[in-house]
């Protein structure tokens, strides 16, 4: 199959290395003007592959990997997904947040790239990046060896000081910004709108009716300065951010997808970390009988947990690929598509 990934950022480059690993699959272009010219092989840390970055996508392929960022153009990122679906290709990608959940999507997002994807003869599959894995099939699955379920916890627990993407750490996340100025990416509805889908995906799973979806957040404030490879954080500037989206049912709290990022190991130490101590780690905690606790440390590019947990995201996706190839056209979530058993060398 005539892969493209389309992005040349961290997913980009877990994307290159797990197409490139697929036998099934075939490297064919990567798109991404910021990096133009580059070997893409070179780019993902393999050796060169005789690939260069492309400003556009070519025609007659079997399947895109979308992993440009859709967090301030999800238009845009949709209006690129649409013309790839149309044109017949598979495409996955975790670009689209209200896609987690594609039956709650609003109908002006799943209407036209539905369209679109029967038009073409395609398959769409999003998945999360925090990763998706671990907010919707895994604690679905781990639900499967208990016998009774309380609760469903699934955590990110991140040094972000490690995460190589300093506008996102900075504007997004608000790591080194005034502690009087709310983030964007714990702005009011905005946790909802992002991991809500997966609450639901989630809920519709196990059999149960959500009531709301409730956010839950705090912010600690550095007690010193502190520098990193993305510069200095000021001293009395957010250090450490944590919040919880919850899924409500019969007026308790039985969902929940819940992030601890800090940009230091010495921030708010009473919070959650991993276990081990070193620099990310994403945990499913299954409340009942028997309790369920899973912890998951993934590393990539040198040793780097937030690379490993990027990877893990990318390769769900691209393994999905073939399976999209063969099912019928229109869009998917993670529910629907199965876990693909690795097919790469041991």
């Amino acid at each position: 199959m005539r892969v493209a990934v389309w992005g040349t950022g961290n997913m980009g480059r877990a994307g290159i290395r797990a197409v490139v690993a697929h036998p099934q699959l075939e490297l064919v272009a990567v798109v991404g003007r910021s990096r133009e010219g580059e070997d893409a092989g070179t780019l993902a840390g393999l050796d060169p592959l005789g690939l260069a970055v492309a400003p556009e996508l070519p025609g007659g392929l079997d399947a895109v990997v979308y992993m440009a960022s859709g967090d301030v153009r999800p238009g845009d990122a949709a209006a690129d997904i649409t013309r790839c679906l149309r044109a017949g290709a598979v495409v996955v990608t975790p670009s689209v947040y209200s896609l987690y959940d594609p039956t709650s999507a609003p109908a002006s997002l799943r209407g036209p790239l539905d369209d679109a994807a029967r038009d073409g003869g395609a398959a769409l599959f999003v998945s999360g990046i925090d990763p998706g894995w671990g907010n919707d099939v895994l604690p679905v699955l781990l639900t499967g060896i208990a016998s009774t379920v309380t609760q469903v916890r699934c955590q990110e627990l991140f040094d972000y000081s490690t995460y190589d993407q300093p506008d996102a750490v900075r504007n997004s996340v608000g790591m080194g910004g005034p502690m009087d100025q709310t983030p964007i990416m714990v702005a009011p509805s905005v946790p909802s709108m992002i991991w809500g889908g997966q609450l639901r995906m989630m809920a519709r799973a196990l059999g149960v009716e959500l009531d709301e979806i409730r956010e839950q957040v705090e912010r600690r404030a550095l007690d010193e300065d502190v520098t990193n490879a993305m510069g200095l954080f000021e001293k009395g500037t957010q250090g450490g951010l944590r919040f919880e989206v919850q899924g409500i049912v019969d007026g308790h709290v039985k969902l929940v997808v819940e992030h601890v990022t800090r940009i230091s190991p010495e921030v708010a130490p009473d919070w959650p970390a991993p276990a081990d101590g070193g620099a990310g780690a994403h945990r499913i905690v299954i409340e009942g009988r028997p309790r369920i606790e899973v912890t998951i440390e993934a590393t990539d590019e040198g040793g780097n947990r937030a690379a490993g947990g990027n990877a893990t995201a990318a390769a769900r996706l691209v393994n999905a690929i073939p399976w999209l190839r063969d099912a019928k056209p229109g869009l998917y979530d993670a529910l629907d598509v199965p876990l693909s058993p690795a097919v790469g060398k041991l």
